[in-house]
């Protein structure tokens, strides 16, 4: 019997990149009841319509509710390769408007959007003004003062190596392990915004925003750089501070071996592109 993990021997495995906005949906994954909407849900469906069965898709990463990505993966498997524009172009005319497949890439039948992958690297945007922006409106987090992010970047690189970040994941993060391997941990100005930028071999159910509500407990002089190193040592949820916003969080990148042959692993939001 084939398992999931390889194609069957009459399929062929599609890789898709898709990108959207995540401020609407109940994070990507599907839901048991129907009336949360996911990105997901509305992924397979248009498949599905393209494909003429049912397809089921797997991810490079869960991004929770309200979260962005630039640069989702994700592979199915189909009887018949309908072809680039098919997959893209048909999808995308059956998606609604803050959803969209980027490309379309063929793969090996051992190709996993999950397991193949290396690398997957988030972006959190914040900005500070005295009033909020409609443009901006949970795209970008609102700062309600200004930041040390001299600081905030003295204090992201405790977090580098592999290490136990329990201090860090979900009370219902189904994990089991919190170890996890942080590949770069950096804060800094771009433009009119403070951008988080970190890259990991995998991510922990809210791992980043976790991280990202203790850097601003460091950012606002609450805390000091080393906090983060406490934290880390005591491997305790309560002990670090509450979760920041999905506001501004994209995933922005999924990095596999060069014998995919995908597209460039970093796909850097239009906010940042356009400084």
């Amino acid at each position: 019997m084939p398992t999931t993990e390889q194609a069957t021997p009459k399929s062929q495995r599609i890789a898709l990149g898709i990108e959207y906005d995540g401020s609407t949906y109940s994070g990507w994954q599907k839901q048991k009841f129907p009336q949360q909407e996911t990105v997901q849900q509305y992924i397979e469906t248009a498949l599905s319509k393209v494909a003429d069965r049912d397809v089921v898709v797997s991810c490079a990463g869960r991004t929770d509710a309200g979260v962005h990505a630039t640069c989702q993966v994700v592979h199915f498997d189909a009887e018949i390769d309908r072809g680039t524009k098919a997959w893209t172009q048909g999808v995308n005319s059956m998606l609604p408007r803050s959803i969209r497949v980027v490309w379309s890439r063929k793969q090996e039948d051992d190709f996993h959007a999950r397991f193949s992958a290396l690398s997957r690297r988030y972006m959190y945007l914040m900005y500070r003004r005295d009033t909020q922006s409609a443009m901006l409106h949970r795209r970008a987090s609102y700062l309600r003062r200004e930041l040390d992010e001299v600081s905030m970047h003295a204090a992201a690189q405790h977090f580098l190596g592999e290490q136990d970040f329990t201090s860090f994941r979900a009370a219902g993060c189904q994990s089991k392990t919190a170890m996890r391997n942080v590949m770069h941990a950096n804060v800094y100005r771009r433009g009119g915004f403070l951008v988080f930028d970190v890259k990991a071999n995998a991510f922990l159910q809210h791992m980043v925003r976790n991280m990202m509500g203790s850097l601003l407990q460091v950012g606002s002089g609450d805390k000091d750089p080393a906090w983060i190193d406490e934290l880390l040592s005591l491997q305790d949820r309560s002990q670090a501070a509450p979760t920041a916003l999905p506001d501004g969080l994209y995933l922005v990148g999924v990095e596999y071996p060069q014998s995919c042959a995908l597209p460039s692993e970093l796909s850097q939001p239009d906010l940042l592109l356009a400084i």
